[in-house]
């Protein structure tokens, strides 16, 4: 532990130079500007960003990344709150309570328990991540390959079958990434693969290329197709900040919240949305005022924003110590570190340990300027929700053009941006989480490098994937991810009468019909 904290202090050192403060201001305004806008989750906001990074050195860019993360985090609670206008599924709870204070002239407080609450979570969890990150490295660093594999295994098996309403469409998800990976030189042979004779192709598709296409451009393309046409209906940010029985109220929740989310971020199937969901619940259960809840209860923005913050600095435990993303966002900042060069697992602390404290301070640091800046300017990015649409997605379009060009400086590299932008438009459209393709594209070669390795070191016998009590438990964990929600599904649906069938599928038809509407 203190070995731990020496290292942290080395990583304030590095990232509180002027210089490095800099770009941490750069990513928390960045962060929260574009996290504020309607429809754009935190995922989709480094996405979009990514590309402006790569004319930075890593240490400067990686600092400038914490703050976009947990700045596209804040921007998220406004759009749920002034907009109810969720940016991804953990901000669900959020938008539930919170703009039902808004519509009661509560929108600053809603704002400024969620901002305290990021700030309480996001700062004990970062603290946690570097407590916990270097025993973690310690029991990976006998993992051989075969344990290796399976650990790949389990993460696009989790994240195919958490990320999805349906476990079907996430493995489909997870095959269109699979194949893209593939595209390109094998290492082992020299053979080019399904590069259907182009030269740009033989190093493989860029990533980042893919992460945008899929998150922004997709994205982008969805949202649009979709929006109602008038003006858009945002509430103000009025009433008085915290009062101090909002305070008393808010205290117990947001340290809740940061039990529940830690751990859940931090499992190889975990997520954002589990804790978000039962931190919810339980605050619900909990509370003296139950009578305030759905009809904007303070505790109920609490809790979960607390959640969702505490689980996405968990998400960053498997993804340094193992280099396995657990959600979307992780998968893009994934694809920052490769894009560098850098491979995230177990000999991460190791090679760049100056890179990955500094990190973790810059995190700490941007979680303390968020805090300093949303408070006062939540008017500020009030006004950005109200940027007309079309201008807005237009706007999204064009600099996802201008930063996927401006990595390789290769017009092909648009044509690619233009036909899976639209493979993600197509993925949205039709329900298929986009999140599994992008983690199936990076984590589809490691996978298989290790799978050859351990079959090369075993002479072709497949028993060594189970020779190891690790490689069997991962697997096992693996086939329970897959197989629980089939099995929960088939259950459910055998205690369902046929009249609660029928009134389900009235329901569905319904919904499409007001989709079509809108």
């Amino acid at each position: 532990m203190m070995d731990a904290l020496s290292d942290l202090l080395g990583g304030f050192a590095d990232a509180l130079t002027p210089v490095n403060l800099l770009f941490a201001l750069l990513g928390v305004l960045l962060g929260t500007a574009v996290g504020v806008l309607p429809g754009i989750g935190p995922a989709m906001t480094v996405a979009l960003l990514l590309p402006i990074t790569y004319v930075l050195e890593p240490t400067s860019a990686f600092i400038m990344f914490a703050g976009i993360y947990y700045g596209g985090m804040y921007g998220g609670s406004t759009t749920s709150i002034l907009l109810n206008t969720p940016g991804e599924s953990s901000s669900i709870m959020t938008a539930l309570e919170g703009n039902q204070m808004a519509k009661a002239g509560r929108g600053a407080a809603a704002l400024a328990t969620a901002a305290i609450g990021s700030f309480v979570a996001g700062t004990i969890a970062t603290l946690l991540l570097a407590l916990v990150a270097p025993t973690v490295v310690d029991l990976a660093i006998g993992i051989t390959a075969a344990d290796y594999f399976a650990l790949a295994v389990l993460a696009f098996v989790a994240v195919s079958t958490v990320l999805g309403s349906s476990p079907l469409r996430g493995l489909a998800s997870l095959g269109v990434g699979l194949y893209l990976g593939l595209v390109g030189t094998d290492v082992l042979s020299g053979q080019e693969r399904f590069t259907l004779g182009i030269p740009q192709l033989s190093d493989g598709i860029d990533v980042v290329v893919v992460a945008v296409a899929l998150f922004a451009v997709g994205e982008a393309l969805y949202v649009a197709s979709r929006l109602r046409r008038g003006p858009v209906q945002v509430m103000p940010a009025s009433g008085p900040y915290m009062t101090r029985e909002d305070l008393r109220r808010s205290w117990k929740p947001w340290l809740r919240g940061t039990a529940l989310g830690f751990p859940f971020g931090a499992l190889p199937a975990g997520g954002a949305e589990i804790p978000t969901f039962l931190s919810y619940a339980a605050e619900r259960r909990l509370t003296k005022h139950p009578e305030q809840f759905g009809r904007g209860a303070i505790e109920g923005v609490a809790g979960p924003e607390a959640a969702n913050n505490a689980a996405a600095a968990g998400v960053l435990v498997p993804l340094l110590t193992l280099g396995l993303p657990t959600s979307a966002t992780a998968a893009i900042l994934l694809a920052a570190f490769t894009g560098y060069g850098i491979q995230p697992g177990p000999t991460l602390l190791t090679t760049e340990s100056t890179l990955v404290w500094t990190l973790i301070a810059a995190l700490l640091i941007g979680n303390a300027m968020l805090l300093v800046l949303n408070l006062p300017l939540a008017g500020v990015w009030v006004q950005l929700l109200r940027i007309p649409r079309p201008y807005l997605y237009a706007g999204i379009l064009l600099f996802a053009s201008l930063g996927s060009y401006a990595v390789n400086a290769d017009p092909l590299d648009l044509v690619i941006l233009l036909l899976l932008g639209g493979l993600g438009f197509l993925m949205r459209r039709y329900g298929w989480p986009v999140a599994p393709a992008v983690i199936g594209l990076i984590l589809g070669p490691i996978a298989e490098t290790n799978l050859r390795r351990a079959l090369a070191i075993s002479g072709g016998d497949l028993g060594v994937l189970v020779e190891t009590w690790f490689s069997r438990i991962v697997l096992a964990l693996a086939l329970l991810a897959l197989a629980g929600p089939i099995v929960l599904r088939a259950v459910r649906g055998r205690r369902s009468t046929p009249e609660e069938l029928q009134e389900g599928a009235r329901l569905r038809h319904r919904e499409d019909e007001r989709e079509v509407r809108r």
